[in-house]
């Protein structure tokens, strides 16, 4: 059984093997939604084919993405794997986690777990667009995971804990990353022209209302709720200045 709920994405993918090999343990634990944002390797390649065994049809209806924004947009609920242990970047989640934290927003949110390249992982930039962290306890003696094996270690836990995953309240349709996105903008320039955040550094602030919203799980309708406050702040601001 499939969980077309759940999307795993890959940023800048480097090897066609890891390719492949995600594949193929995406379809061990009942997972089908591959993405992949901007791959360094041809994931259509022999090597790929040969890595995802059975998997091979997954390889061919991978969606093609030319930025994490992009991927993430239909998204309402991100997951960010990654090991930097940033001042903006709390509560971190285990793998076991990741399973209880999706029963709580229930089966039907569209989910994706996003993977960093090999060789230096997710940007910032790239973290601010998930609401949680993610990362895998291992040995300061060699810290880092191969890619294909971060994806089965979280895979394995996530459908472990499926059947935790209880059902999302009867009308509440969870924010996409698209519009928590255009919130954030929107967000953005009314404090800054509110003279709330520093213009030459507005994300030092900002990156800790996005923890707070994400932790929080909005819904469209809590969206709306906010951006008319930002709207009313803006409505403020031009008569301030008149």
């Amino acid at each position: 059984m499939t969980s077309p709920a759940v999307s795993v994405v890959l940023v800048e993918p480097q090897g066609a093997l890891n390719i492949g090999s995600v594949c193929r343990v995406m379809m061990n634990f009942g997972f089908a939604d591959l993405r992949l944002v901007k791959p360094r390797a041809d994931h259509l390649s022999k090597q790929a084919r040969d890595m995802a065994v059975n998997a091979k049809d997954m390889l061919r209806k991978a969606g093609m993405f030319g930025s994490l924004a992009e991927a993430l947009a239909d998204c309402s609920l991100c997951l960010g794997t990654t090991r930097r242990f940033g001042k903006y970047r709390q509560d971190f989640l285990e793998p076991h986690e990741i399973a209880p934290l999706l029963g709580r927003h229930g089966p039907s949110v569209k989910t994706a777990l996003v993977f960093g390249r090999e060789d230096d992982g997710l940007t910032t930039a790239e973290l601010d667009l998930c609401q949680f962290f993610v990362t895998i306890p291992t040995d300061p003696a060699l810290p880092s995971l191969n890619l294909a094996q971060a994806v089965t270690i979280c895979l394995y836990e996530l459908s472990r804990g499926r059947h935790a995953q209880q059902a999302e309240p009867c009308g509440i349709e969870r924010a996409d990353s698209r519009t928590l996105e255009s919130m954030y903008q929107h967000m953005r320039r009314t404090l800054v022209e509110a003279e709330y955040l520093d213009p030459q550094n507005p994300d030092h602030i900002l990156h800790t209302f996005r923890r707070i919203f994400g932790r929080a799980g909005l819904d469209q309708w809590e969206v709306r709720i906010i951006q008319g406050l930002w709207s009313r702040i803006d409505w403020l601001n031009s008569q301030r200045k008149q």
